[in-house]
């Protein structure tokens, strides 16, 4: 009897360890998972402009948002790549309002080209969605000499969303989201001159002031906005298994492994989208969002004057009237 009692204490042991560890990978896995957005909105009639919509988040978006009814456009670099994607999407929505059209927005000649297509043949622009981006590469230059991510991540899109402006303005309610990330808080302040120079080039410190720079941007220009009925949101997407890390050293290696600790790009496209979508968000503007909730930026971020700045230095960089 006593063998029996002890066998008995050890299986109720066991029992209760692996409840504990099912509860316990099932709330890591929610709190991974992050927000949901949460809204049934139809985009009927609507158009939208994602960039860097050939993978990850940004194909994840363009899905949920073409089953909505919208015609999607995907603004992409690799012609290859995006031919797959588009053939992806069209596979799993069904739709027949998904597109594909080149952009490179390392090359502000190619920018410019695109915002010419678009403002030629689309009568409108509901929801532009600036959400491309390269993280923490060698030093690299666009081709117009800028520092890559700096010029990609923040200047492409600065000149991108003054090129469609008008239209985006004709077209309200409209809403322009900002992709940036948690790093922003990795600085303090825009210097380029201290991420333009190669030998005091810090792979982390560019990236970190670009995703900076998408906030201050979403902030002045939200501010610019005021009663155009535009509104101009930012975001941080979570940490999320994709490509988008494949200059961290290592990556090859771990990168069959961070599903396990990142969330997918299902789930990190969500903010987008509910961004993009969610019905209260209509008058809500100049914000900050993660995992689908409002949280407060950087002190960096909210300096308004910072924020001029930026503006002022991006207008002169890329060649367009203040």
């Amino acid at each position: 009897m006593e063998e029996l009692g002890k066998l008995i204490t050890e299986n109720q042991t066991i029992i209760a360890s692996l409840g504990v560890a099912a509860i316990t990978v099932a709330v890591f896995r929610r709190w991974k998972a992050g927000g949901r957005c949460l809204s049934k909105a139809r985009l009927d009639g609507k158009t939208v402009i994602i960039t860097g919509a050939n993978t990850g988040i940004g194909k994840e978006t363009a899905v949920d948002l073409a089953n909505r009814g919208a015609r999607v456009i995907l603004a992409c670099r690799d012609k290859s790549r995006g031919e797959n994607a588009l053939a992806d999407v069209i596979k799993r929505t069904g739709s027949k309002q998904v597109v594909l059209k080149s952009l490179d927005l390392a090359s502000l000649e190619s920018v410019r080209k695109f915002a010419q297509d678009i403002n030629k043949t689309e009568p409108r622009i509901n929801i532009l969605l600036n959400n491309a981006g390269v993280m923490m590469c060698p030093y690299m230059k666009t081709s117009d000499g800028f520092e890559m991510q700096f010029g990609t991540n923040h200047l492409g899109h600065f000149l991108l969303t003054n090129l469609l402006l008008e239209k985006i303005k004709r077209s309200a309610p409209a809403r322009i989201i900002n992709v940036s990330s948690l790093a922003h808080t990795f600085t303090t302040k825009i210097n380029y001159d201290k991420i333009k120079d190669e030998k005091s080039y810090s792979r982390i410190e560019a990236y970190a002031q670009s995703k900076l720079a998408n906030i201050l941007f979403s902030r002045e220009l939200s501010r610019r906005l005021q009663g155009t009925g535009v509104t101009v949101n930012s975001l941080h997407p979570g940490s999320v298994a994709t490509e988008l890390g494949r200059y961290f050293p290592g990556f090859t290696i771990l990168y069959p492994t961070l599903s396990l600790f990142f969330k997918s790009p299902w789930e990190g496209a969500q903010t987008n989208i509910h961004c993009a979508v969610e019905e209260s968000l209509e008058n809500v503007t100049g914000k900050y969002f993660s995992d689908c909730a409002v949280v407060q930026e950087s002190k960096a971020a909210r300096d308004d004057e910072a924020a001029k700045s930026l503006w002022e230095m991006s207008a002169k960089m890329v060649g367009i009237q203040q």
